[in-house]
């Protein structure tokens, strides 16, 4: 496989565009130090540019923490001890619409949209006249940052907009968020598409990615920068995401031939070495390029998964069986002053860095492997093709060493199903997922858990189907055309 060399690295903030939340809608002016308009003329300085892209994805504000986790913050599978107040409206279903935390996920989102969309628009004017070597970088650059806009837009509408299906119903006609194909004017009137027009522009942006890598035939063989193995798994999850169970399977299997991947990690001591940092994980696609060099400290989720208090909740820990070898990353170290594991010392789980000593370093694993096994399971069960769907589902499930064999798997639709709403918690914790999962299937959920060890609840027995989080009031005040999510706090769970 072909690969270039990279002219600077990822965490160089100065190479980053500016954007702002508050003043007007998607302000950018700078990219390397010069002024956007007309300045990406040449494939090294777009390269500059796509690399501040990349620094803008991995910032806590949206990739690095915020973006991430919020699915399972707002959830049944972690727990808060209440030491410090970190995301603890969203995980108490407090939330309004000035949150700090959407606030950023919404800013930084954007800010990774405009910037692929100037250097989309860049690559696609230069590609004609350039020599045929700059034309395969140039379609490269091009590719990645199609996968990038793709990746900001579906988190972007995942966490603002409605479920797009609810285990069979459609809620494409609703708002959706604002489609930005090229880059857009500071100061111009902005609308909100439907949330169908948004994942035509997110699958849009990926089929072409695809095409673009296959075309070229390389992509750079380094899971901190988009490939084609990741936007195939971007592909499969926006398609499960929409119930299309054949273009979902389909992709996920195109994803796992890509990477090579078809056997994950199944001992304990090979399961946690998977979180030593870095690129220590080798079932991911695609990995933030964060270590002990270009962490984010105390903004990092390593420090909220130990420091500032959050777990694994007890709920969660009661779905593994004894011998799974993830709960080699599930444990906590009581203090003398507070004999209660929930309260101090959360190992971090798969933000714990286990091949160092500071949890802050630890990195985000965004597009991996087991996922893209357990979306085949899913779109196989729903298509009824119960042997198939076990045998993607024992890919994963065999995390627990007392499953060996599609015999010990659920042999009906429904008991696949089943065993997936509990399997795809066990496996995706701290991926972000579990929110929107509960979402789509439409299942009772019990939420805001307390008083651990016990497995208590303060808001019991509800479904989340219909529940949205709401439009930075900044952004909406800015009245650049961007509206309110109607209703959206009669939705929070009760």
């Amino acid at each position: 496989m072909k690969k270039i060399f990279i002219n600077s690295v990822i965490g160089m903030a100065c190479l980053a565009g500016m954007t702002s939340c508050g003043d007007k809608f998607l302000e950018t002016d700078y990219f390397a130090g010069v002024e956007a308009e007309g300045a990406l003329t040449t494939p090294n300085v777009i390269e500059y540019a796509l690399n501040g892209t990349y620094y803008q994805l991995q910032r806590y504000y949206f990739a690095g923490n915020y973006s991430t986790i919020i699915g399972d913050i707002a959830s049944d599978i972690s727990y808060w001890n209440q030491d410090t107040g970190h995301f603890n409206q969203l995980y108490q279903f407090i939330y309004q619409d000035t949150d700090t935390y959407l606030s950023y996920i919404w800013e930084y989102g954007y800010k990774v949209i405009d910037n692929s969309s100037r250097i989309i628009e860049a690559c696609e004017n230069l590609i004609p006249e350039a020599s045929e070597d700059d034309q395969e970088v140039l379609k490269l650059f091009e590719a990645e940052a199609r996968t990038l806009r793709a990746f900001a837009a579906l988190k972007l509408t995942n966490v603002f907009c409605h479920q797009v299906m609810v285990n069979g119903t459609s809620y494409g006609n609703m708002p959706g968020i604002v489609i930005v194909e090229k880059p857009v004017p500071a100061f111009s009137h902005v609308e909100r598409g439907t949330i169908s027009e948004s994942y035509d522009y997110i699958n849009n942006d990926l089929k072409t990615a695809i095409n673009l890598f296959e075309e070229i035939g390389w992509d750079r063989d380094d899971v901190n920068y988009m490939g084609l193995a990741a936007a195939y798994g971007l592909y499969a999850r926006s398609n499960m995401y929409l119930e299309n169970w054949n273009e979902a399977a389909k992709a996920a299997e195109n994803a796992i031939l890509v990477s090579g991947i078809d056997e994950l990690a199944y001992s304990p001591e090979e399961y946690k070495s998977l979180y030593d940092g870095g690129n220590s994980n080798w079932e991911s696609f695609f990995t933030l390029g964060l270590n002990s060099q270009t962490s984010w400290s105390a903004n990092s989720l390593g420090t909220l998964f130990t420091t500032y208090g959050y777990s694994s909740s007890p709920y969660l820990e009661s779905l593994y069986g004894s011998e799974d070898c993830r709960l080699s990353i599930l444990y906590f170290t009581p203090t003398a002053e507070s004999p209660n594991p929930y309260m101090k010392n959360f190992s971090g789980g798969k933000f714990g860095y286990y091949g160092g000593t500071n949890p802050s370093y630890a990195t985000c694993y965004e597009i991996n492997a087991p996922e893209m096994f357990l979306i085949q399971a899913e779109a196989y069960a729903k298509l009824n093709n119960v042997p198939a769907a076990q045998e993607a589902l024992l890919v994963v499930a065999k995390r627990n060493n007392a499953i060996t064999s599609v015999a010990d798997l659920p042999a009906s639709t429904d008991g696949i199903m089943s065993f997936l709403y509990e399997e795809r918690a066990r496996e995706l914790f701290q991926e972000g997922f579990r929110f929107f999962d509960l979402r789509r299937w439409n299942i009772n959920c019990n939420l805001y858990a307390v008083q651990a060890p016990a497995i208590e609840w303060m808001i019991k027995n509800v479904k989340v189907s219909d529940v949205v989080f709401p439009i930075p009031a900044a952004e909406v005040n800015t009245n650049y055309g961007v509206t309110q999510n109607d209703g959206w706090s009669s939705t929070r769970p009760k």
